[in-house]
């Protein structure tokens, strides 16, 4: 019997001791990691998308009808200023302009002889007037026949890089036809859109700087151009349908990596004063607005929407929503729900943010 009571007795203790240990284990699992935001000033990067246009960007058209006799140029060719390009057969404009000059003799001819006599004063002043008159428009019709000649030929305006063909030789071409188009790479205009209120924000840092903003291209290949470039240019309206204003910003391209018509990324840097910095990991999504849990008091999690001013690699920076001083779950999200009381381990905010993957200063 007393070997019963004593079996009980160890039995009994056991099975405490074992509930005991199962309730804080229980106890264990449900302590959560806690957190507060992190208010302090810094930057971020806006990318923007962009189009990439030549400084210089021009279409070649024949200024007079006729055949297409000579190409001097090929396609993708590099040309210096002033260098031939296009020739349309001159023969009709090389005749015109002989018979303007041959009249324009004629007339010289006669203006001479009507001065000898106006000099001995046997005709009027009138007559020499209108003889000279006729000169003067013989002349005229002598430079219009030399610049219709010259027309033929087509010359480079600037130094540039040919675009491809379209018209062939051999071809009849019409005043105003398009032969091909000239681009001046030598610097790269990159135009992208602003929303009006990182429009304002660029303003305000920009008043704090000394001279443009300087900006980074993304290329269509994920890379980075080289070379820097400079916000110098911006629209004068904003668009009413999408509420943004252009930015122009412009870029060097010394090896000519850049074409007009290519695609990018504008990459600038933001100014953030006094930006309220939390965690990604610290949110989720219901129907596409973000939430985060926020610890109260009484150790009670409140479900509260947030507005996101910007994104930053495992960070957010928080519109609305949240201040400074609150404090918010940062892990165990989905083992939560709104109201619930919970036991938690709190850290500070600059040490959780040192143990993401990437930290902005």
């Amino acid at each position: 019997m007393k070997n019963t009571f004593v079996l009980l007795a160890l039995s009994s203790l056991y099975f405490a001791t074992s509930c005991s240990g199962k309730k804080e284990a229980k106890e264990e699992k449900q302590k959560f990691l806690v957190t507060s935001p992190l208010q302090k000033d810094t930057t971020i990067t806006k990318e923007y998308v962009s189009q990439i246009h030549s400084i210089q960007h021009i279409e070649m058209r024949a200024l007079e009808k006729g055949y297409l006799q000579r190409i001097f140029v090929d396609e993708g060719q590099v040309v210096k200023q002033g260098q031939l390009m296009f020739q349309i057969m001159p023969l009709i404009y090389q005749a015109e302009l002989q018979k303007s000059k041959a009249e324009a003799d004629y007339v010289d001819i006669e203006y001479q002889n009507t001065k000898k006599l106006a000099d001995k004063n046997v005709v009027s002043a009138n007559e020499l007037a209108l003889a000279n008159a006729k000169l003067n428009k013989a002349k005229a019709e002598v430079n219009l026949a030399q610049t219709h000649l010259e027309f033929t030929t087509i010359r480079a305006p600037f130094s540039g890089i040919m675009d491809h063909f379209q018209a062939r030789l051999g071809s009849l071409v019409d005043e105003g036809d398009l032969l091909t188009t000239l681009s001046d790479n030598s610097k790269m205009w990159v135009y992208f859109n602003v929303p009006e209120a990182e429009y304002l924000t660029y303003k305000e840092h920009l008043k704090a700087t000394d001279g443009p903003q300087r900006v980074q291209l993304l290329m269509a290949n994920n890379e980075l151009f080289p070379h820097p470039g400079l916000v110098k240019t911006i629209e004068a309206d904003f668009n009413n349908e999408t509420g943004n204003i252009a930015f122009r910003a412009t870029f060097p391209n010394p090896d000519g990596l850049l074409r007009n018509g290519e695609t990018g990324s504008i990459l600038m840097t933001v100014p953030l004063r006094k930006a309220i910095l939390i965690p990604q990991k610290a949110t989720f999504e219901i129907l596409e607005k973000k939430f985060v849990y926020v610890v109260d008091n009484k150790n009670r999690v409140h479900q509260r929407e947030i507005t996101i001013a910007s994104e930053m690699p495992d960070l957010y920076a928080v519109r609305t929503g949240l201040k400074a001083d609150e404090k918010i779950l940062l892990e165990g999200i989905r083992k939560v729900k709104d109201g619930d009381d919970i036991a938690f381990n709190y850290e500070a905010p600059k040490k959780v943010l040192a143990n993401l993957k990437v930290y902005s200063e």
